[in-house]
């Protein structure tokens, strides 16, 4: 695979620069764009071009299918890449899996239709499997086959996978389930979970931008802490600081600073954001008070 077109002949695309590629459209890229935002990674995208320099920074973002990523920076055509672990499992690329970045969430499973009420793959075992998946398909099944010596037929189908077995094209589909409600629409239920997958942040085992890798990761590191906590601030009388610090203990440890009243002290601390109403409450109770919450919006740690 290469990269090549307008965009390079125009200079769009140092070749100094670090590539990092990203899904092109959909939910993926939304996402990814805020996270890449909200780490500092900015950048102006042209109408009609897959190529967008950032800003202040050797980095050329590339918009990519999800599907595509994985090996276009296993084979070193970009050297960091967001997509899903089961792309990277599917393509057989070796690629260094830097960090999970906690959305996308889901899980490949083997689904047959309810009314067939088949209870484990080894029923499946010899039949007709339709995927988007026929790799990580395939080496699942052989285990079956090999147990069994059956020989289970995989076809690969690019979309509406669910579609399959009501057709008659397929005794059971390997697919994503992420709320399951297109599987049940389907007629379809979960007979085994093959993995579980979400978005990660990968990269070219031998890229020359291993300083970008780390920054890059050290930034995101921040910001997805930055989503999941808030900063509480609040003061506390002496004889109440051990207990009010056991409630809020922080990451590490809390804030504790000295007030011009010797009997009391402020504390501040980072609380998980789902935590901190059950926690304000608890300070409330045992007699802290000007207590405050402030949203963090990037962080270091």
């Amino acid at each position: 695979m290469s990269i090549n077109g307008p965009a390079q002949r125009e200079g769009f695309d140092p070749p100094e620069n670090c590539r990092l590629a990203i899904p092109k459209k959909g939910r993926l890229y939304e996402k990814v764009t805020k996270m890449l935002k909200g780490a500092g990674i900015e950048f102006r995208r042209e109408a009609r071009l897959d190529v967008a320099l950032c800003v202040g920074k050797p980095i050329t973002l590339v918009f990519l299918p999800a599907a595509d990523i994985a090996k276009y920076v296993g084979e070193g055509n970009v050297d960091i890449g967001v997509t899903g672990q089961d792309i990277v499992k599917e393509s057989g690329v070796k690629v260094n899996e830097i960090m999970e970045l906690g959305f996308g969430k889901c899980k490949l499973c083997v689904q047959a239709p309810v009314k067939k009420n088949i209870k484990s793959v080894e029923e499946l075992a010899g039949g007709r499997i339709v995927t988007s998946f026929p790799t990580v398909t395939k080496q699942f099944f052989n285990e079956y086959d090999k147990k069994l010596g059956k020989q289970t037929s995989v076809k690969f189908v690019s979309g509406s996978v669910e579609a399959a077995c009501g057709l008659g094209l397929a005794d059971a589909v390997v697919d994503l389930v992420e709320t399951g409600t297109t599987m049940r629409a389907a007629g379809l239920e979960v007979v085994h979970e093959i993995l579980e997958t979400q978005a990660i942040l990968i990269s070219n085992p031998q890229t020359t931008h291993q300083d970008i890798v780390d920054m890059l990761k050290r930034r995101l590191d921040g910001y997805i802490t930055a989503t999941k906590f808030v900063m509480v601030m609040y003061n506390v009388s002496v004889n109440n600081l051990e207990d009010a610090c056991a409630i809020t203990p922080g990451k590490r440890s809390p804030t504790v600073t000295a007030l011009d009243d010797p009997n009391f002290k402020a504390v501040s601390a980072l609380v998980a954001t789902k935590e901190v109403s059950e926690k304000m409450d608890k300070l409330h109770e045992m007699g802290a008070t000007d207590i405050l919450v402030f949203d963090v919006h990037n962080s270091l740690m």
